[in-house]
């Protein structure tokens, strides 16, 4: 039995986008790498400095049955998607 591809994180930075931006463009990464996403074998971490990105995306992202976290860092968030 092999062991399971290494988690490979795919860092989207949106710092200047607003919504709808931010939450479109990580919307196409997210349905562009769902495989990978749902297999475990990715990670997605978007920053964002939109306030209502951590609204929209968190959101989003959960109704399609990712998990999702968002912290606050110093002058941007950052929202991590795994597989659900």
């Amino acid at each position: 039995m092999t062991a399971p591809p290494a988690c490979q994180e795919l860092l989207l930075d949106i710092r200047g986008q607003i919504c709808p931006s931010s939450l479109l463009t990580a919307l196409r990464e997210i349905n562009q790498r769902r495989h990978d996403l749902r297999t475990g074998q990715c990670r997605i971490v978007v920053l964002s400095d939109h306030r209502d990105a951590t609204v929209t995306i968190p959101e989003m992202v959960h109704n399609m049955g990712y998990q999702v976290q968002v912290a606050r860092e110093s002058g941007y968030y950052r929202i991590e998607i795994d597989q659900g």
